[in-house]
């Protein structure tokens, strides 16, 4: 674990409910919204800890390199005003996005009601503006498929409640046509629920938010495959982190949820997962964030 320091700034008091942040740290050290609620003193790597210590439920430990990368990333939130927190408890994060404007329902992914997500397996980053206003929400979870692969457990709908039989009505569906998540097995780490506020988006946010996903996901689980569904127009436009999609990854109808969606396989295997956080200044996406890598790189 990398050597950390102190520092201390009093929080600002507005936006979240404090109750509804009492798990959830500062990634980079500026200040901790952990279980105290509002704390005046933090140490700066308190969030690398706590993924060392959800890491070790599956035998892992956090690299150094990987710990100083996730800095250089949340340094770069921070040149645009955003303080990103992360969370392993997900009753904690469905209570800050049902009350987050114009944010859509949380998928039932994530939704403990809905889908268990044991401890060590399931994590949670918001991103919060100077006035503790929401900008971003996203999560991660493990899906164990060492005896199925994703395809089925899309069609089947485990994927989205973990009990079909007393949640899903009967007209849902899930057809899953991406010949890839047949072969996806073993340890599937699944990315969601991405929302970013409309002032920020064309920013490079979502971006930002995966390298930083893409390397705790990989501190924690090592996975075989990372991966998301996304829409089409997501992946016209681009989307680097994610080296490999498919189409008819999802065409999914959960009628009590009122979703109706044809979305796209996106995914990076372990091996490109591990060779990106083994690299973790190469792909830096703006100019300023150099000056941040390089002074990490020296500490």
């Amino acid at each position: 674990m990398v050597e950390c320091q102190c520092e201390r700034r009093q929080p600002r008091t507005s936006g979240i409910p404090r109750p509804a942040l009492k798990s959830a740290t500062r990634i980079g050290g500026r200040h901790s919204l952990s279980r105290a609620y509002y704390a005046s003193s933090v140490v700066v790597c308190e969030v690398l800890m706590m993924v060392d210590e959800s890491a070790a439920v599956t035998g892992a430990r956090i690299p150094l390199h990987v710990s100083r990368s996730i800095r250089v990333y949340d340094a770069m939130a921070a040149q645009k005003d955003i303080n990103l927190l992360m969370g392993f408890d997900f009753h904690e994060y469905v209570s800050i996005t049902q009350t987050t404007p114009t944010k859509g329902r949380t998928f039932p992914n994530f939704r403990p009601d809905r889908s268990t997500i044991r401890p060590g397996e399931g994590y949670w980053v918001v991103g919060l503006d100077r006035n503790n206003g929401v900008v971003l929400t996203n999560a991660t979870r493990l899906y164990d498929l060492s005896s199925s692969n994703f395809a089925e457990h899309l069609r089947s709908l485990r994927a989205f409640y973990s009990d079909p039989t007393a949640h899903a009505d009967v007209d849902d569906r899930c057809v899953c046509r991406a010949a890839t998540a047949e072969e996806m097995t073993g340890k599937i780490a699944y990315n969601g629920d991405l929302w970013v506020r409309r002032d920020l988006r064309g920013q490079d946010v979502p971006r930002m938010i995966a390298r930083v996903t893409h390397r705790v996901s990989y501190a924690m689980w090592a996975p075989d495959f990372l991966c998301a569904l996304v829409a089409r127009w997501r992946v016209d436009k681009g989307l680097p982190h994610y080296p490999h999609h498919e189409p008819e990854g999802s065409i999914l109808r959960l009628v009590k949820e009122d979703v109706a969606e044809d979305n796209w396989l996106v995914w990076v295997t372990g091996r490109e997962l591990e060779s990106d956080a083994n690299h973790p200044c190469e792909h830096l996406f703006a100019a300023p964030s150099f000056d941040a890598c390089s002074d990490l790189a020296r500490r």
